[in-house]
């Protein structure tokens, strides 16, 4: 199968994508059955439209007070709702924060969150979610379970809830059984170079004990943007922020990197905590949250629970090119309920006769926090300011969405080379930095360059051959025009920016 699907022509490139390519879902825990990561199905490719997103670049507007380790957020402060209060800068921006979703912790941002709040009974909002639809057998770990679009699997609960829900049918615990898996459209979710990344959400897994829960995969992760434009599993990088299995109220956090079988990463199993206890999170909610830290050195992981940070994992221990390739990224975030597979086997197998139907994964809210890098500059020049491009995949992709302060909105070129983007700052600047927020669809050629007059173009910053799809650098130059002239892309699609900013006086 292609990974075009010119089903909707909103986003011509299909994120199915690498199902066809190769078979990418995780190794899942620390078991060391899994032989290959869960594939990445087709899902209908719908351009990512807002929910509650601000960009990377808006965040360092209030990122006043830096620190180098990052503060923990509380049980309390997880469930605690607060009142909503800005969280940019500007006062005329959208609010990126539903009231049911947490202040993000000191120092950090809202980048980005959904709360759930949809009807009952009614399925996600596929402006900003995926389903990932289809029989669970061709993921690769074993799991049996066909996940569905249909709102029996996967709904609102109308109190503010997402639902993946998993039902048999018939007699036979080894067939019958039908859940849910959804991702997010949006894919820009990483941290700047220095800066620091929290992907946090509030869950209740599957009410089920292991008298009558044998079988049951409960799993909250991400999976690295390059994935989506071919780069292959685990190089492209894997974050299973928690898992569980066999309703063992426990959890488990990895990291997937490098090659398989083998590598730095030890895979398919991959590199992490191991199980740790959940104490009643099988009957509550609990939060769950993973820090990508790139202010430190080396680079770390952190899991946490309820905020407390259980596990620690630093870049000097595995690989470091393979680290760089796996984490220093944006990502992708991914809600599943998997019935059977390795990894439940590994701890007794399942499902069996007495594995209960109807067992829940229950998502209060998802957010992503961002900590801008100590110093960095706050005024975005950029932001809102008149933006024309050389082409446009469609009307969907236009070129404002780059200087709109939203990461959940891009620019997207048509499929050919040269490309550029163009930005009129009004009158002229002098300019000392740059962030450019690619999708993974992007360029891995480019110049940043500015004009007084938006036709004599002096080069102030070169990237040759580097597909990195998250670029903060200074410059030193000055111009009423500012553009970003790409002259390679890294894929067959078109070149694609969530966020163009500039900075300077």
């Amino acid at each position: 199968m292609s990974l075009r699907d010119t089903r909707d022509t909103r986003d011509t490139r299909d994120i199915q994508g690498i199902r066809d390519l190769q078979g990418i879902r995780d190794g899942r825990g620390s078991t060391g059955l899994r032989a290959s990561a869960r594939r990445h199905r087709p899902a209908p490719p719908v351009r990512p439209a807002r929910r509650v997103g601000v960009g990377l670049v808006a965040l360092a507007a209030t990122a006043a007070a830096l620190f180098t380790a990052s503060p923990t957020v509380s049980a309390q402060q997880a469930t605690a709702r607060q009142p909503v209060a800005a969280a940019h800068a500007d006062a005329d921006a959208p609010q990126v924060r539903p009231l049911s979703v947490p202040a993000p912790p000191e120092g950090f941002t809202t980048t980005w969150a959904d709360d759930f709040d949809g009807a009952a009974g009614t399925g996600l909002d596929t402006k900003v979610w995926r389903y990932d639809a289809g029989p669970g057998s061709s993921f690769g770990t074993g799991e049996i379970e066909t996940t569905t679009t249909s709102t029996a699997n996967v709904f609102h609960d109308g109190n503010g809830h997402m639902v993946l829900k998993a039902l048999h049918d018939g007699s036979d615990p080894n067939t019958g059984w039908t859940s849910g898996r959804v991702e997010t459209q949006a894919d820009g979710f990483g941290a700047l170079p220095g800066g620091v990344v929290r992907m946090q959400a509030s869950i209740q897994q599957p009410d089920v004990s292991t008298a009558n829960g044998a079988g049951y995969w409960p799993a909250f992760w991400m999976l690295g943007a390059p994935l989506r434009v071919g780069k292959t599993w685990p190089g492209s990088g894997e974050v299973d922020i928690l898992e569980d299995i066999n309703g063992r109220s426990s959890t488990f956090g990895t990291l997937h990197c490098g090659v398989a079988p083998g590598g730095s990463c030890n895979e398919s199993t991959g590199v992490g905590s191991g199980e740790r206890p959940c104490a009643g999170c099988q009957t509550g909610y609990h939060t769950y949250a993973v820090e990508l830290d790139r202010s430190t050195s080396p680079e770390q992981i952190r899991w946490y629970l309820d905020g407390t940070n259980y596990y620690t994992l630093k870049a000097d221990q595995v690989d470091a090119a393979q680290w760089a390739d796996a984490v220093d990224h944006s990502f992708f975030i991914i809600f599943d309920l998997a019935i059977g597979g390795a990894f439940p086997a590994a701890y007794g197998g399942g499902p069996n006769a007495a594995t209960v139907s109807g067992g829940q994964l229950n998502v209060d809210y998802v957010a992503v926090y961002n900590k801008a890098p100590a110093g960095h500059p706050t005024a975005n020049l950029a932001q809102g300011k008149p933006t024309t491009a050389s082409s446009a995949e469609s009307a969907e992709f236009p070129a404002s969405n780059a200087t709109d302060g939203d990461i959940t909105t891009r620019w997207s070129s048509q499929f050919s080379d040269p490309q550029w983007l163009q930005v009129d700052l009004g009158q002229t600047h002098t300019i000392n930095h740059a962030t450019v927020i690619w999708e993974a669809a992007g360029a891995s050629a480019y110049q940043i360059q500015t004009s007084n007059d938006g036709n004599s173009w002096t080069t102030v910053y070169q990237n040759d051959n580097s597909p990195a799809d998250i670029q903060d650098v200074d410059v030193n130059g000055s111009g009423r025009y500012v553009r970003i002239n790409a002259t390679g892309r890294n894929s067959q699609w078109g070149d694609s920016v969530y966020e163009f900013a500039v900075y300077g006086s």
